[in-house]
């Protein structure tokens, strides 16, 4: 018989955490007699935590996991947990223990009570407190608050919080709309839901990190602008392939950038200048794109390697392929500007499709 309820964990080097919320989860579940369990999706933990979780199964039948094997991303890790239970209602919080287990009993009882589809544990509605948030923090939680209240189909004080519970009746219509792209998966599943969701808000107070580090870096702001942007274009086209095309686009100066440098001012033969012009700047594009494009399929060490010499052989394709679409075209009689833009695009997609295929291919999925 399934769990009533589901709570989703997406980690990250925090097996120090583990242990302590499996217990604090018990604490605030067991005395009201809930049926549940815990899901921890691990994203490839550099910290021994794939042995922590399986001692925790071990001793615990409420304890499951996930091993997510290179690849990376919370919203995307906390679709799967979800996705692999079959609990009627799904919570979703973080494993730092900033986040109060102890209000997940009032939100399963408030979608039991009333007419709702998720209760949000807000760190801004009425007798939440930040805790111990920076200034700073606040100004940037607020403004992606009011970016996302853009987006979004429903009035939220906080759709940013990463502490929810959703009925599965209600998150079942998003899922092939879902973007799984960066931290924000509230906002995700709002935002792709085929009619407003009703949501209630509860607020609490925002803890304390005792153990790990924040999963917060500097890229978590074009992910999230990333996750709007594909809201708002419906995926009339994928982002991925904008900024993918962004960053060739950036290719195009650098690339003149270093051929005046070698051509003009230290004087190299022109076709030199141009074949490591060339060279290194595909170099860059795939550093670039390894980083923004496809953060959450990042190579590295020898994949990094195998990556670049998979991009380099791509995009000589893709340039033959530019070359010869764009001479036909002109020997068509096009202009040379259409067809030598025809030929920039047929050149650009192949090689989003072809390094979207076999330069950052998507990992496998391996469950325990």
């Amino acid at each position: 018989m399934a769990e009533e309820l589901s709570i989703i964990v997406p980690v990250l080097n925090e097996a120090k955490n583990l242990s302590i919320l499996v217990d604090r989860l018990s604490d605030a579940l067991d005395k009201d007699q809930i049926d549940w369990e815990v899901i921890f999706v691990d994203d490839d933990s550099q910290d021994k935590r794939r042995s922590t979780l399986l001692q925790l199964a071990n001793k615990n039948p409420r304890v499951r996991f996930l091993s997510r094997i290179g690849r990376q991303g919370l919203s995307s890790a906390a679709i799967e947990g979800m996705l692999s239970s079959s609990a009627q209602h799904l919570a979703v919080m973080d494993g730092d223990l900033q986040h109060d287990e102890a209000l997940l009993p009032k939100m399963l009882a408030e979608l039991n009570r009333e007419d709702l589809d998720i209760v949000v544990g807000s760190r801004f509605a009425e007798g939440a407190s930040l805790g111990e948030f920076s200034s700073r923090r606040e100004k940037v939680s607020n403004l992606g608050n009011w970016l996302a209240r853009l987006t979004i189909k429903t009035e939220l004080k906080d759709p940013l919080s990463g502490f929810f519970m959703v009925k599965r009746q209600s998150f079942e219509p998003t899922v092939y709309n879902l973007s799984g792209t960066g931290f924000k998966i509230l906002v995700d599943i709002l935002a792709s839901s085929p009619r407003p969701l009703k949501v209630k808000e509860l607020g609490f107070t925002f803890g304390k990190r005792i153990h790990g580090e924040s999963k917060i870096d500097s890229l978590v702001a074009i992910e999230f602008l990333t996750l709007l942007a594909e809201k708002w274009i419906e995926h009339l086209v994928p982002v991925r392939f904008l900024f993918f095309a962004a960053v060739g686009g950036l290719g195009v100066f650098i690339h003149l950038a270093i051929l005046t440098l070698l051509f003009k001012t230290l004087a190299w033969p022109f076709y030199t200048a141009q074949a490591v012009a060339t060279l290194l700047t595909m170099a860059i594009n795939f550093s670039l794109n390894n980083v923004l494009t496809y953060r959450d399929r990042r190579l590295s060490g020898a994949g990094y390697i195998k990556g670049l010499l998979s991009f380099y052989l791509v995009c000589s394709v893709g340039a033959l392929a530019n070359f010869q679409f764009a001479e036909f075209l002109f020997n068509e009689s096009i202009h040379w500007i259409l067809a030598g833009l025809a030929g920039a695009i047929v050149g650009a997609v192949w090689n989003y499709a072809m390094t979207s295929t076999f330069t950052w291919a998507k990992k496998k999925r391996h469950q325990s």
